[in-house]
């Protein structure tokens, strides 16, 4: 028995018949109806019977909504690999991680070569592809920041810019047949998919050589998924294999399934009638069957499997053996495909051991008991946005949120919203923008719920709303003993107070339940100002943001001059309102005090939804650089603070200098009433450097004696009075007490650690 542990997908393949185009369509939104996994198309583009497979593709994603869809297979004969990288690249972002790209060499060839294909004899079209393959994955790989260069016989890039990034791990699988193929498909292929009818001995022979071609690569064989396109019909009486009654299907396609590993079965039909019957009746049952006999024979899920190479970049500390099945089918190894994707966030490089992505509660459960067995560091990631960078490490293990990303309405008439916390703030405002509803959340949409969600939050709506933790009600968290507790001012008060600010040294965060404004279309506006008198400026712009109604929130960047040109600050700003849109007339008298601060040298403004600010965006983390980052807050910038802000830009050690203004809402909430105890402070000055003993000098010189506090989320210095700058006496040592119940040992310990209270 050949059982290579993937799950199973049923799908289907379609004729792309330009006839009747909507039919063709109806189809495919049928497949999805019917529940089934995938939906694929044959590609022929010198067909004038079929519809252009790419554009069909693209009109069917924007049909569907959960269905994930392929060619079956596309011609490489007749397309440009950077281009067809790009373009599966961009409707698998399009899509939300829908489209796995399916190959081929390219038949038909004397077709091919009447549209203005190059003749190829079959050896030099395998060559193709195989050149083609690695500039796909040159083309996906945004971890490199060099340019793609690759030059083959028949496919050459020099120099060309990497990306964009599918939206998810998205597979390659090739439809190969002869020997040549069938080992590349097992040394760099992700999936292979022939259709039954063709092959030529049968599975088991293809099968063997994929396999070999796997293990000499340092690959396992259950890298490769086998996926098969059956031909035949589901009829009352058997006349022969796949003719037959739903229970002869169901016997050989389990059969298939355990004894020649095929994972994906793709039934060749555009009869709806068969299509029913296969994902109604037979697919159900094959999964029960399949499902039933892997439990019996314990066998081992795909993803758990690695080969050689793999198994070589293993880090010492972690016991990957014993990782508990549920954790294996999802975790991703230096030496994994996926690994590029997860290992950095969005400024910081990371190498972890090991990342674990688990799908609910009990997998975070399971996952945190089994990280603590570990001898290495443990970090916690929601999105991996943070300026810190302390959701990722080298060596350790990562326990990523993102598979907790839901967006749940729990109650209308509060606006109460339950979010993951692996979720981000664009997918939320995404969410809410239909019920004209908003959170006040950062300043961009790639920011995690929960990481913004326990530190702080300033956000575009800060001054109207308060800090994002000011909306927090609820929040479901496990603890370091692997408790689920639900925190509230009802249940476990003293946690939910810690958790408000100091969320990340007390455990791990699930889920927060969050109420919403109601927020109609806001002003947004983005002005450039000439910053010569920087100081000048700055005090300017500070006293205007203090003055101003609380609807209006500002934000600054400020960049050294260059070229000989003067330095200039750019200000974006928001203007909304509680309850409806805002005034346009009204932002636009607003906009000018602001404008009045300096030398306006360009300036334009919109009224649109919160979510087209805090736009959703897809995560590409690829290192960022590695900044070294200092923060601090700031009670007024009054002449001596805006001075001190000028010569922390003159001195070149900060190259990103940005001020938020908070203050408004933030300001009505107790200084005890979270753990968060900044309640006075006007604004929040964050700068990034090259070198952290550089920065660290100026900013102790200039910024030390006028800041008042800190906003740990900007902030890479390690310092230990870093700590006592954020947590502010009572607070710090109320938040040790809180620290000793719930994680004595301090497991959570990576986010500027707060120590237990002794005893």
């Amino acid at each position: 028995m050949t059982d290579y542990g993937h799950d199973l997908l049923f799908g289907t393949f379609i004729t792309p018949a330009a006839g009747d185009p909507q039919r063709t369509v109806a189809l495919a939104r049928l497949s999805e109806e019917l529940g089934l996994d995938l939906v694929t198309f044959q590609d022929h583009p010198y067909q004038p019977a079929f519809l252009d497979t790419w554009t069909l593709m693209t009109w069917v994603a924007a049909q569907t909504e959960r269905i994930h869809l392929s060619a079956n297979v596309l011609n490489m004969g007749v397309r440009m690999p950077a281009h067809v990288a790009r373009s599966a690249a961009s409707l698998d972002l399009l899509s939300g991680g829908r489209f796995e790209l399916g190959l081929g060499s390219g038949g038909f060839n004397e077709a091919a070569v009447a549209m203005g294909a190059q003749r190829r004899t079959a050896a030099e079209s395998v060559t193709a592809l195989e050149e083609a393959l690695e500039i796909i994955r040159g083309v996906w790989d945004t971890a490199d920041r060099t340019p793609l260069r690759v030059h083959g016989q028949f496919h050459q890039v020099d120099g060309a810019k990497r990306g964009p990034a599918p939206a998810h791990d998205m597979p390659i699988w090739l439809g190969a047949y002869k020997p040549r193929m069938l080992r590349i498909t097992g040394a760099k292929a992700d999936g292979w998919l022939p259709s039954l009818s063709y092959l030529d001995g049968g599975l088991a022979r293809g099968n063997a050589i994929i396999d070999e071609a796997a293990a000499e690569a340092g690959r396992s064989p259950s890298a490769v998924r086998r996926l098969l396109n059956l031909g035949g019909a589901i009829t009352d009486r058997s006349s022969g294999p796949m003719q037959g009654p739903v229970s002869q299907w169901v016997e050989e396609l389990t059969r298939l399934a355990l004894e020649d590993g095929v994972s994906g079965f793709v039934a060749t039909s555009d009869d709806p009638d068969q299509m029913r019957a296969f994902a109604l009746e037979v697919a159900p049952a094959v999964r029960e069957a399949v499902g039933a006999e892997r439990r019996s024979a314990g066998t081992v899920p795909a993803a758990a499997r690695r080969g050689t190479a793999a198994l070589a970049a293993r880090r010492p500390g972690i016991d990957y053996g014993s990782l508990p099945p549920e954790l294996a089918a999802g975790a991703v190894e230096p030496g994994d495909s996926g690994y590029g994707a997860v290992r950095h966030t969005y400024l910081r490089s990371g190498a972890p051991g090991l990342v674990l992505r688990p799908r609910g509660v009990d997998e975070v459960v399971s996952g945190l008991a089994w990280a603590q067995q570990q001898d290495v560091e443990l970090a916690v990631r929601s999105a991996g946005h943070g300026i810190s960078g302390r959701s990722t490490n080298d060596g350790g293990v990562v326990l990523s949120l993102r598979g907790l990303r839901s967006v749940e309405v729990v109650d209308e008439a509060t606006r109460r919203v339950r979010i993951g916390a692996g979720a981000t703030w664009g997918e939320v405002a995404a969410a809410l923008a239909p019920r004209g509803w908003a959170i006040t959340s950062g300043d961009h949409g790639g920011v995690g719920v929960g990481g913004l969600g326990t530190t702080g939050g300033i956000g575009f709506l800060g001054r109207l709303q308060g800090l994002t933790i000011d909306r927090v009600v609820a929040a479901e968290m496990v603890t370091a003993d692997g408790r689920v507790l639900h925190a509230s001012r009802d249940e476990h008060p003293d946690l939910f107070w810690a958790l408000r600010g100091a969320g990340g040294n007390m455990g791990v965060v699930t889920w927060l339940e969050i109420e919403a404004g109601a927020v109609g279309d806001v002003v947004f506006s983005q002005m450039t100002l000439d910053a010569t008198d920087t100081a000048g400026l700055l005090e300017s712009w500070g006293s205007a943001v203090e003055a101003a109604p609380r609807g209006l929130t500002s934000f600054m960047i400020l960049g050294r001059g260059r070229g000989g040109q003067p330095p200039v600050a750019q200000l974006l700003t928001m203007i909304a309102a509680e309850g409806g849109d805002a005034d346009p007339d009204d932002a636009i008298t607003q906009l000018e005090r602001l404008a009045d601060a300096g030398p306006l040298l360009g300036h334009q403004a919109q009224l649109v939804p919160y979510s087209a600010v805090v736009r959703r965006e897809e995560a590409h983390h690829s290192g960022g650089g590695d900044p070294s980052a200092r923060s601090g807050l700031l009670t007024h910038l009054d002449q001596g603070t805006s001075r001190a802000v000028e010569r922390l830009l003159a001195s070149g050690e900060s190259y990103f200098t940005g001020i938020r203004a908070t203050g408004g809402a933030a300001h009505d909430v107790a200084p005890d009433a979270t753990a968060y105890a900044h309640r006075h402070q006007s604004f929040a000055l964050s700068a990034l450097g090259a070198d952290q003993g550089r920065l660290n000098e100026v900013w102790d010189a200039e910024i030390g004696p006028v800041m008042d506090g800190s906003y740990l989320s900007f902030d890479t210095d390690d310092r230990p009075e870093r700590l006592l700058e954020a947590f502010p006496e009572p607070t710090l040592s109320r938040l040790r007490a809180v620290k000793a119940t719930y994680d004595p040992s301090n497991v959570f310990r990576t986010n500027f650690p707060i120590p237990p209270a002794e005893g």
